[in-house]
């Protein structure tokens, strides 16, 4: 079966060309994310005129407009709207319109007429903002007017309908559940290309032994595969966090109104099942004030660079002078503007640094959500652009993570060199006297006594004589040695999920297994 990664994927911009042009079991459906370069709401309008038309409107030109007797402020107008960055959930928005349209004409609320040409006037407004044509109108507000406004222009009455029993109350949580979810499956793609890069980076250095480290401090030699894969499970498990919140997030609000639901006889359960929802929420006021699948999903991200930084954070140490373990490609690495000699890890770098914006945006979500009284409020506004960034900058790092994976060299030489350094086989001595009747804090101080003497002479444990290791307990005997150095304590470790080269081999046939790695 074809791999998810080949070996001829060697950039993200490969990568991102192929995951929405093949068909895999890891390609989600495209997800629209906010551009960077779009302002930030309450800048000028003038700054918005490349995306945002800021004609202003009389009252009577919003939709909502009936019970007013004045127009906003400019003012008002540039702080409130959300179109700006909400207009992305445009795909989402008409879906849900599509779907409404159509469970009012069976149900009798609007004729086959008038959703017919509902659904031809947004399949238009669909094709006319993917072509670059739509003008967003900052005076429309949000993504949701804009296009209803849009399709009333072009339609007239049919579209005027279409509001019937929803609210943008419920109609913009049903975008956003809609939007996570295929965000979802975005990330789940890019998390799987991250865990086949480190799966493959691991098949290339079979049978290498780097120092282990706790503290920081060397402690016991370690397969570097069984290293990388330590990644992979901790990337496993954030699959599940995402399944999770996905499951729970996948449940339908539209229909829930304002608050209150709706006297009308529409059918929830339809428009639920034509979005791809498991069923309706049971509680309209719970459908259009909960934000817990934002932050749960802003979570799960979260643990997700902090996962990534981790993996960032040892890369950067273990490809500096003092450790060396690894030469990153010319392609992977920066260099300085004062200093000619430098090449610096600086993606890995970022990744450590953009962590703390993730884990940013979830902070912000929970203050923003903390204080709410129950239903919908126009602070849920402000849950949008963090929940935006979280997940673009958590795209980027696993990209670019897996890019460096690809990109980076093992100098085995050198590690090699770097190992008898720490008598990282004490711990295996430790249990050879064990295994000839010792009880475990008795074998960890006559260990302790024999590091001491090879600190005093300068020496390995291996370079101690049998002479020298009966002086401080008789036990010790020739096949002592079959303990010592470094090749040979890997070699002893047997438990289940050990470092040991058989556990580890069948850590590495799950994995290729699981990934269809060929």
């Amino acid at each position: 079966m074809r791999s998810v990664l080949q070996p001829q994927d060697t950039t993200v911009s490969t990568f991102l060309r192929r995951r929405l042009s093949a068909a895999s079991p890891f390609l989600p459906p495209a997800v629209k994310l906010p551009c960077r370069s779009h302002p930030p709401a309450m800048a000028a309008s003038a700054s918005l005129s490349d995306q945002i038309d800021g004609n202003r409107t009389s009252k009577e030109g919003k939709l909502w407009g009936g019970r007013f007797e004045e127009s906003v402020t400019d003012a008002v107008e540039r702080f409130s709207e959300s179109v700006s960055f909400d207009k992305v959930l445009y795909k989402h928005d008409i879906r849900g319109s599509r779907a409404h349209a159509t469970m009012l004409a069976q149900q009798g609320l609007i004729t086959t007429s008038d959703k017919e040409s509902i659904l031809s006037g947004l399949d238009e407004i669909e094709r006319r903002i993917e072509d670059g044509e739509f003008v967003w109108r900052m005076d429309r507000e949000d993504v949701h007017m804009n296009i209803e406004a849009a399709l009333t222009d072009m339609i007239g009455e049919p579209a005027k309908k279409l509001h019937t029993a929803r609210s943008r109350n419920d109609q913009i949580v049903t975008d956003l559940r809609l939007w996570c979810r295929d965000a979802i499956d975005m990330i789940l793609a890019s998390i799987r290309y991250l865990q086949v890069a480190l799966v493959r980076l691991a098949m290339k250095n079979e049978g290498l032994i780097i120092p282990g480290y706790t503290h920081l401090q060397r402690a016991q030699p370690v397969l570097l595969q069984h290293v990388l894969l330590s990644y992979v499970e901790q990337l496993e498990r954030d699959i599940g966090r995402l399944l999770n919140c996905k499951d729970r997030m996948n449940f339908s609000p539209l229909g829930a109104c304002a608050l209150a639901g709706t006297g009308l006889p529409i059918d929830r359960f339809m428009t639920s099942n034509e979005l791809g929802f498991i069923a309706p929420l049971r509680n309209s006021i719970d459908a259009v004030s909960d934000r817990d699948f934002v932050v749960e999903f802003l979570s799960a991200n979260s643990i997700i660079a902090m996962h990534l930084s981790r993996l960032g954070e040892e890369w950067v140490l273990w490809a500096s002078e003092e450790f060396g373990f690894i030469t990153p490609s010319d392609s992977v690495s920066t260099g300085s503007s004062i200093m000619p000699q430098k090449k610096n890890p600086d993606p890995m770098e970022l990744v450590r640094g953009k962590s703390s914006r993730v884990m940013g945006s979830l902070v912000t979500l929970l203050i923003l959500c903390k204080g709410l009284p129950q239903a919908y409020n126009r602070d849920l506004q402000e849950d949008k652009e963090p929940l935006f960034d979280s997940v673009e900058t958590i795209q980027c790092m696993l990209e670019v993570s897996a890019e460096f994976a690809q990109n980076i060299n093992f100098n085995h030489a050198k590690i090699q060199n770097a190992l008898p350094a720490g008598h990282l086989d004490a711990t295996t001595l430790a249990d050879y006297l064990v295994k000839k009747g010792v009880p475990f804090r008795t074998s960890h101080d006559i260990v302790g006594r024999s590091v001491a003497l090879c600190i005093s002479k300068n020496c390995q444990l291996m370079d101690l004589s049998l002479v020298e290791l009966r002086s401080i307990n008789p036990l010790f005997e020739e096949d002592v040695y079959e303990y010592l150095g470094v090749e040979n304590s890997v070699k002893k470790f047997c438990s289940y999920g050990s470092t040991g080269s058989g556990r580890v081999a069948e850590q590495m046939h799950f994995w290729v297994s699981k990934l269809q790695i060929s």
